[in-house]
C-alpha cells in the first residue's frame, strides 16, 4: 500500500511542477523555495504537540489548494506560487516517506515510523 501512495504522491508532485511551469517563472524559484515549508518544524522547539499541529497545518494539501485557488481568484501569481510550493513540498515529503505527524513524536507519521527498517 505504501508504494501505491508514493506513486500517487509522485504524480501529484509532477502535477505541481506542471502548474509551476505554467506560471512562466524561472525554475530556480521552485528549487529555492521547495524546502521552505519545513520551517514549520520550528514548532517542535515548544513541544511535540505544537510541532505536530504546526507541521501538519503547513503540510496539509487542502491549505495548498486553498492558497493556490485564492491566487487564481485574485489573479495573484505570488499566491499561486505559494500554493504550488506547499503542494509540491507535501507530495515530495510523502514520496520520501515523511507523512503527517502524530503528536507523540516527530518520527511517528501516518505513513509509519521514520527510520523504521
Amino acid at each position: 500500500m505504501i508504494k501505491i501512495i508514493k506513486l500517487e504522491e509522485l504524480a501529484m508532485l509532477s502535477f505541481a511542477m506542471y502548474l509551476f511551469n505554467g506560471l512562466g517563472m524561472s525554475w530556480w524559484w521552485f528549487t529555492a523555495f521547495l524546502f521552505v515549508p519545513d520551517l514549520s518544524m520550528i514548532g517542535y522547539l515548544a513541544n511535540p504537540k505544537v510541532g505536530a499541529l504546526l507541521y501538519n497545518f503547513i503540510h496539509h494539501k487542502a491549505l495548498a489548494i486553498i492558497v493556490y485557488l485564492a491566487g487564481i481568484y485574485f489573479k495573484n501569481t505570488s499566491l499561486q506560487f505559494t500554493g504550488i510550493i506547499l503542494f509540491a513540498h507535501s507530495s515530495m515529503d510523502r514520496v520520501m516517506g515523511y507523512g503527517l505527524k502524530y503528536q507523540d513524536s516527530f518520527n511517528n507519521t501516518h505513513l509509519g515510523i521514520i527510520g523504521k527498517k
